[in-house]
């Protein structure tokens, strides 16, 4: 089969990281009025999610530190819906893995999954929050701000949504997700955040801001009031530094590693233009992507394999890693089945390879497109097909680093990653 042969690319982002993270969060919390109004002996929940965000176990222990220092008792909950196949035991693990944990923090990691109701929305939504965060004085959460992988609005990911799916634990982020169906998850977010600072509980949060490298490029401490227009303003920020696949259409996009730490659909699908209600290629200003292969499970996801179902086929390897217990809870609780789809799989990646490529639209294979990435978090250097070299020449951000090479298969059919992963 002919295929074409592959540059190595690397893409030019500019680095907005900050140079001292921890130095950055006590600033942040220092001049925060709402941080200054807390009682000294208060009892205050810290909640944490379980994305992969770079220094969360910097940011969280500065946090930590800075509640100590105003002689507050500060203790941490995990925040992350039906994240650690929603059990106590393993979203504990997960902030474990993270360098999370009562050792290096120095406080209290108190998991659990019991939930008090606190309210209901105007549109008769049942608000509840994790039973030992409302039974502290008061709430504060530390999460990423940016764009959803599942739908388009003024406001996505960060505090908001952690109040909703995160607060609300595995009960609550079925039952948010349901309502989503109905009325969409921008207006669940935003009712049910809206009763939860309404209780009193919710003191603010922490918004962490990433660069296109995916370094802390800022943090806010944000306050209960006006929270969601403070929320929306940092959206419209990160967005404009997102990183794309430096080309307008790929017929095959290969990806070395899905995972939830990399992105909570596996695989950011703003990225590689999948997921939402629009179904494959329905985000505005994000490439065409017609075919996925993704060759494996990214260690740090405990087998949960959501999104692997938005593939279009996928390696033996990564199904046998497949935790389909998690991984099902996880889409279940979206209300989102097919992101847990078990796609097509062969035992090499050439046969993978070989097989997909004829189903892209082109009577000869040798005319396909293809780009290499090892995930959606990784957009600095990636591997383009030759046929592409006339786009990437007009693009002054891309830098080609070396000669084109055949797809780098070895005797056992398999491809020796470009970018350190073994198969």
């Amino acid at each position: 089969m002919r295929i074409q042969k592959l540059l190595p690319v690397h893409q030019e982002f500019p680095d907005r990281s900050l140079p001292d993270v921890s130095a950055a969060v006590r600033q942040q919390m220092d001049d925060a009025p709402w941080a200054g109004r807390v009682s000294r002996g208060s009892r205050i929940a810290i909640g944490v999610g379980s994305r992969g965000i770079r220094n969360m176990d910097m940011i969280a222990r500065a946090v930590v530190d800075f509640w100590k220092s105003r002689g507050v008792e500060p203790f941490i909950v995990p925040v992350m819906g039906s994240h650690g196949a929603a059990t106590a035991q393993g979203q504990a693990e997960v902030l474990a893995h993270y360098g999370i944990d009562q050792a290096s923090m120095g406080v209290p990691v108190e998991s659990s999954l019991e939930v008090v109701q606190i309210g209901t929305t105007p549109e008769g939504i049942a608000v509840s929050m994790d039973r030992r965060a409302f039974e502290s004085d008061g709430v504060m959460l530390c999460g990423r701000v940016k764009w959803h992988t599942d739908f388009e609005g003024a406001l996505e990911s960060g505090i908001h949504k952690m109040m909703a799916i995160g607060l609300g634990k595995w009960g609550g982020a079925k039952r948010y997700h349901s309502w989503a169906l109905r009325i969409g998850m921008e207006r669940v977010i935003r009712s049910v955040g809206a009763t939860m600072l309404g209780t009193g509980k919710m003191l603010g949060g922490l918004a962490i801001l990433e660069d296109a490298h995916h370094n802390t490029a800022g943090v806010r401490a944000l306050g209960a009031d006006g929270m969601a227009e403070q929320e929306e303003e940092l959206l419209r920020l990160v967005k404009s530094w997102k990183p794309n696949i430096p080309v307008q259409e790929v017929d095959l996009l290969v990806l070395d590693e899905i995972g939830k730490n990399i992105s909570g659909a596996g695989m950011d699908t703003k990225v590689v233009n999948r997921g939402g209600d629009n179904g494959p290629n329905g985000w505005n200003g994000v490439p065409t992507v017609h075919r996925i292969f993704i060759r494996d499970l990214s260690g740090n996801t405990y087998g949960n394999a959501i999104g692997m179902g938005m593939a279009d086929i996928v390696h033996d390897r990564l199904v046998e890693q497949v935790d389909f217990q998690a991984t099902w809870v996880n889409a279940l609780t979206a209300s989102a089945t097919s992101p847990g789809f078990t796609p097509l799989h062969y035992a090499t990646d050439r046969e993978c390879v070989e097989r997909v490529l004829p189903t892209c639209g082109k009577l000869d294979t040798g005319d396909c497109t293809l780009v290499w990435i090892r995930n959606t978090l990784e957009l600095g250097h990636l591997l383009v097909s030759e046929n592409l070299l006339p786009e990437l020449k007009a693009n002054p951000s891309i830098r080609v680093l070396g000669p084109a090479v055949e797809l780098p298969f070895d005797s056992s059919g398999n491809l020796v990653s470009a970018f350190g992963l073994a198969a």
